[in-house]
């Protein structure tokens, strides 16, 4: 039987990551001969397999994949030459010889990509080996996309848009559940090619679907790193919506998924409200507020302004606002960031919070979500995917920010 890759991604993709890579390897790890790699996510960026192994990225030479299971998928889906199997870490020195590399003394290692008990496994296995932390010079690769990756998050985004926007709206309605509404979101989502995975990059985080929070579900405590509250379908499950919360005509209903694209995730929240005479003042209010730290931000996402100015710049227009209190979260769920990057993950780097100073680049993408919570009523806002350029972000999921009304 012969099979096909669905998709193999062009070796001059790989050959322009790799390029990227090793500049930011010889910024944070000088000494180091290549890097090791070990998340499936990373392991895909630099080889175009979802890859069950290591990918060994050299200073000089082409690089590796060895596959601990599924080479035979590799070599369909991978560009790469040097593809082989291993069973034990011991392998990698000889194995890599084999194809003419050699490790070198030190070697810079995906740290994040590890549980501590297989990194020491790692350690044990090749002793005579000083490892470094690659992390650093892997995250801010990731950070800054191709033209290739641009174009899937770009048709990922305007699907995103047409299943919120367009297409959602007339499957919910007053009296649904969240869970309910959750439903009607996978299946408009679905409908729009969402693959149905969401990955994230940070030890311990996951996500399925996203956020359906209707009114004071908004501000209800949560665990995710993120400024919407939620109830979720169970405490072992705090995603999706609750089967007991019915949406009310009073009360604003906030979704924040984000939708997958051959890989590529885009991020957007879209607050629906049953009709435009039950909005409060005071949430109308934070809502034009919100819009207004959104269109500020995106003016300047050009390159070399500093992710931690911008973040400083929206709390200073919230306290002038007189909305401190309740931005980017409501008491405990209060988070200390304004956006993320993102990209092959949610959660990418860089993140616009104060300890950002790096400038930003060309072609990163960032998600910018400005929300406020309101006590007794929920939280509203805004949030949507941008890409930096010279002009300012170029968003990749609508021109539309305003609330959806049903009626």
């Amino acid at each position: 039987m012969s099979f096909v890759s669905l998709e193999q991604m062009p070796l001059k993709e790989i050959t322009e990551r790799v390029a990227r890579l090793r500049v930011q390897l010889d910024k944070f790890c000088p000494g180091a001969s290549g890097l090791l790699v070990f998340s499936r996510l990373s392991l895909y960026y630099l080889s175009g397999a979802w890859a069950n192994g290591l990918v060994y990225v050299p200073m000089e030479g082409e690089p590796v994949l060895l596959c601990r299971r599924g080479a035979e998928r590799s070599r369909l889906d991978s560009p790469l030459t040097n593809i082989v199997e291993y069973k034990s870490y011991a392998q990698i020195p000889g194995l890599l010889h084999e194809v003419g590399i050699s490790l070198g003394a030190q070697v810079a290692v995906e740290m994040n990509g590890l549980s501590w008990s297989m990194g020491e496994l790692l350690r044990s296995r090749l002793p005579e080996l000083d490892f470094v932390s690659g992390d650093m010079a892997l995250h801010w690769t990731r950070a800054v996309k191709t033209s290739w990756e641009l174009a899937k998050m770009e048709v990922a985004g305007h699907r995103h848009h047409q299943a919120l926007v367009k297409t959602l709206p007339q499957h919910i309605s007053l009296g649904m559940t969240e869970y309910e509404i959750a439903v009607a979101v996978w299946s408009a989502f679905f409908e729009h090619g969402h693959q149905g995975m969401m990955r994230m990059q940070n030890s311990g985080e996951e996500i399925f679907l996203g956020h359906v929070a209707v009114g004071d579900s908004g501000n209800y405590p949560s665990v995710f790193n993120g400024p919407l509250g939620l109830r979720g379908a169970h405490p072992s499950m705090p995603f999706m919506g609750y089967h007991g919360k019915i949406w009310q005509k009073n009360e604003p209903l906030a979704i924040d998924c984000g939708f997958c694209l051959e890989g590529y995730n885009t991020d957007k929240t879209q607050i629906y409200w049953a009709k435009p005479q039950v909005v409060p003042d005071e949430a109308k209010k934070a809502q034009d507020f919100c819009t207004q730290v959104q269109e500020m931000v995106a003016k300047k996402l050009v390159p070399g302004v500093l992710p931690s100015d911008l973040y400083r710049e929206s709390l200073v227009m919230a306290d002038q606002a007189g909305l401190g209190a309740g931005f980017m979260g409501l008491d405990s769920n209060k988070v200390g960031f304004l956006g993320h990057g993102i990209g092959l993950a949610i959660d990418e780097w860089p993140v616009l919070a104060p300890s950002f100073d790096r400038p930003l680049q060309e072609n990163m993408v960032l998600a910018i979500e400005p929300k406020v919570g309101i006590k007794g009523l929920g939280m509203v806002g805004v949030e949507n995917t941008f890409v930096v350029t010279d002009q300012g972000g170029c968003c990749l999921t609508g021109d539309d920010f305003s609330p959806v009304f049903l009626a």
